[in-house]
Formats: C-alpha cells, structure tokens, sequence
C-alpha cells in the first residue's frame, strides 16, 4: 500500500485543530431545528448526539469518565453511546456548539493516536455532520493531507475497513493509497471511508462503490 507523507509539526497540528473547531462551531450555530434532529454518518445518532460526543472530551474528568466505563461494563462503544444521548438531551444546541467554539484549544486526545487522532477526531465527526446535510463544506487540503498521509493497515484495521484488492485514488487532489480496483472520491470522502463510514450515493466512483454505501449490508 503506498501513502508517502512526513509528520507535521506538533504545533501545527495543534492550530489546524484549533481551526476546525471554531469553523466547526459557526456551521453548528447555523443549522435550522430540524438540521439539528436530521441523522448523520454515525449509526444511530443524530447531529446532536455527534456534536455532544465531540465534546465529551472537554467536559469529563478523567475520574467521571472511568465511572461511566464501569457503568458500560467496560465497553468504550456503549459508553460514548449513552453518555452522547445523555448529553445530547441534557443541552441546548446553542451550548452544544459553544462546548466545540470555547474550546479550540483545549488539549484533549483519544486514547490512541496522539494529536493526528485529535484532529482526526475534529475532522471526521464534522463531516459525519456535513455530509450527511449535504452542506458541501470542504475541509482544508492541508488539514486532509495530515489525516490522509497518517491511514495505515493498523487504521484500517481499527475501524473495519477492508480495502482489498482496493486503490482509492482522490480526484481532488494527488493522494492514492492501496492497491487494485480503483475507487475515487473526493479527499474528504476517503477520509470518510477509511475511518469506516458508508456513504451517500453519489460520492464514490468505481466499481467497487457499492460496498461502502450507507444502508447497505
């Protein structure tokens, strides 16, 4: 599999995050009632509930964090599940976007992945947000090309996706990765599905399309 890319430095890393979330914040504060409700990329959630999971990590301690883990009985998935619900009922929308807004420079991290994950984090849950509103936001090409030059096996594995016999080739900008079929898309959308999201129609092109839909099996 081929992805050619050098690590970016930290602090600037940091800024295209801090960027993110503010831009993030101000499409937040635009969306109409039923925009909010309307479902995104995630299984399950709506745009409130993503918005709410982006913001976990400012607003739990590391301590309250743990107790909703034992609550989950130790299932991370089942836990970001009921407290995005949880904290997607508990708050107004316009506290939802201030929670993304206020803290563009808070230092939070996933367990895994460093800060490249913190920005992977930012990126992928507002395009769970934007595409699925078909809103056409693009994200920046330098803030794409940190995430997209960080996809190895070991992402792919963690998120599920099998890319076999699979080149995904960007139209967008000069990004390959894999080999076989080829499968294009814009840079974002093979973010999108390379962090394990099925699209809506018409964003992919190739044969291989159809696997990576949304609503299919």
């Amino acid at each position: 599999m081929r992805n050619t890319s050098h690590r970016r430095p930290t602090a600037d890393i940091k800024a295209a995050i801090a960027a993110e979330r503010r831009e993030l914040a101000v499409v937040l504060n635009g969306l109409s009632d039923e925009e909010w409700d309307a479902p995104s990329l995630c299984e399950g959630w709506r745009v409130r509930e993503v918005a709410a999971h982006m913001t976990m990590g400012f607003r739990y301690s590391l301590p309250t964090m743990a107790w909703e883990l034992v609550k989950a009985r130790g299932s991370l998935h089942r836990m970001t599940s009921r407290c995005a619900h949880k904290d997607a009922a508990a708050h107004s929308t316009a506290e939802l976007a201030a929670f993304l807004g206020d803290n563009a420079h808070h230092p939070w991290k996933p367990p895994v992945g460093g800060i490249e994950a913190a920005l992977g984090h930012d990126v992928v849950h507002g395009l769970d947000i934007t595409v699925a509103l078909g809103l056409g936001r693009r994200v920046p090409e330098e803030r794409l090309r940190i995430l997209l030059g960080s996809i190895d096996a070991r992402t792919l594995t963690f998120f599920g996706v099998d890319l076999s016999g699979i080149e995904l080739s960007a139209d967008d900008l000069d990004w390959s990765f894999g080999t076989g079929t080829r499968l294009s898309g814009s840079a974002q959308d093979l973010l999108l599905l390379a962090y394990g999201r099925r699209l809506p129609p018409g964003h992919l092109h190739g044969e291989p399309r159809d696997r990576f839909l949304a609503g299919q099996g």
